[in-house]
């Protein structure tokens, strides 16, 4: 059996909630091409990447669009949730998650960022935890999205860690399918019923150790 020596974790959903101005930033440019883009929408676009999330918006809406408009509209799209970020502060940070890292690095364990994000650093500065990460892999750095496992790979490697030693703390369906590729155990940050894959599942991060959540894997052998 491996010993669990890293913590891999998702941004979006996880430590911040950046989601809702993902979903400002889509909805903002389904509007500007006639069509509305609901919360249930939404759901489909957690823990995917920019061009695979607009790809998603563009079938909902019905929209046809070739290679250079993809990219204006991701560009204006960004652009869009770029400002929205510009303006967060660490009171953004989800209860309890910066501690819960706090706590997981004074024990030892190494502390790895897996993000579909391009703008993980940018976010992470702002959130002023930047620090608190001893590898960041985010969408720049990653050809394929999740449920991909790559991110999580790479995020190994840059621990220096085998895979089957870190546990993913994910809040998507898509991003636990690609922690469950890479061979590593996952967490689920969310409601069980959509995060039924993880090896456990938790609202959040209030009352939990890092104690608490190794021996409940233990537990899930």
């Amino acid at each position: 059996m491996s010993v669990i020596r890293g913590f891999v974790f998702d941004l979006d959903g996880v430590i911040v909630d950046t989601a809702k101005y993902h979903y400002l930033g889509w909805k903002r440019l389904a509007h500007t091409l006639g069509f509305d883009l609901t919360p249930q929408h939404n759901e489909l676009l957690k823990g995917v990447s920019r061009m695979a999330s607009l790809d998603i918006v563009l079938s909902i809406g019905s929209v046809v669009a070739g290679d250079a408009d993809k990219l204006r509209y991701a560009a204006q799209k960004n652009a869009w949730y770029l400002e929205y970020v510009a303006r967060m502060s660490a009171d953004e940070i989800l209860p309890n998650a910066a501690s819960f890292i706090r706590v997981s690095r004074a024990t030892g364990l190494r502390i790895a960022l897996a993000s579909a994000s391009n703008n993980s650093m940018t976010i992470l500065a702002a959130l002023r935890i930047a620090d608190l990460f001893d590898a960041v892999i985010d969408g720049t750095q990653v050809t394929h999205a999740k449920p991909d496992p790559e991110v999580f790979l790479k995020a190994a490697c840059a621990l220096a860690l085998p895979p089957a030693d870190c546990v993913v703390f994910e809040d998507a369906q898509a991003g636990v399918a690609g922690a469950v590729s890479a061979g590593m155990r996952c967490v689920g940050i969310g409601k069980p019923a959509q995060l039924s894959a993880a090896d456990i599942v938790l609202r959040g991060f209030a009352g939990v150790s890092p104690d608490m959540i190794l021996q409940q894997l233990a537990s899930v052998d």
